[in-house]
């Protein structure tokens, strides 16, 4: 049960994280993800193998404490940017913005819920308490400024030229950095503090919705 429903939270969040990419992009000139289709909740042309499937299903059947994973990257091509420093910015920001519009979206449904049912409980609450904590823990993800995540694209646009650039030679060793940060336990440390400190914003936004 509790799968069910949290894998279709999941999916459509990390859905929702790259259509929020290719919209931004399409609305800054850049019709590259319009034309290859990715401008659909249909979670089809989003999939990808081990970001969607293999990743998520392995953190289930370990009983891991939290449920993550992502979509196939919506293409995205510059070239067509208006203004391309700062619509970079925006669409590096969109997913991440997305991310944490959900999850204040579910909270108010939750506190909705909670006041209509009297209870915080059941399989709807359950669902949107998912929605809640998977939504946080993409966006926190996603905005660290290590590459190839939203955050280093929003750094390497706000850093002088100079720096911006020494700055992108990190960028094809950036797998290997989030690898190493993860298996030290450097990348959980990093996430926690901002995990704590937005849900307890969420915590905040559901005590006045009750």
């Amino acid at each position: 049960m509790e799968i069910l429903l949290m894998v279709p939270m999941l999916l459509f969040a990390v859905i929702a994280h790259e259509v929020a990419h290719g919209y931004v992009a399409f609305r800054c000139g850049d019709p590259t993800a319009q034309q290859a289709g990715r401008l659909t909740l249909n979670p089809l042309p989003h999939i990808d193998l081990f970001g969607t499937i293999v990743v998520p299903l392995i953190l289930l059947l370990s009983h891991a404490p939290f449920l993550f994973g992502w979509a196939k990257p919506v293409p995205v091509n510059p070239y067509y940017f208006r203004n391309p420093s700062r619509d970079h910015l925006y669409v590096s920001l969109a997913g991440v913005t997305t991310n944490l519009a959900l999850a204040v979206a579910c909270t108010l449904l939750l506190g909705i819920v909670a006041r209509i049912t009297g209870s915080a409980g059941g399989a709807v609450a359950l669902m949107l308490q998912y929605g809640i904590v998977i939504n946080i823990i993409l966006a926190v993800f996603n905005v660290l400024p290590i590459p190839p995540l939203d955050g280093s694209w929003v750094l390497y646009h706000l850093l002088p030229r100079d720096m911006a650039e020494a700055y992108r030679r990190l960028f094809p060793y950036g797998f290997i950095i989030l690898i190493v940060l993860l298996m030290t336990g450097v990348l959980g440390g990093i996430i926690s503090p901002l995990y704590r400190m937005i849900m307890q914003v969420m915590s905040f936004i559901l005590g006045i919705v009750i």
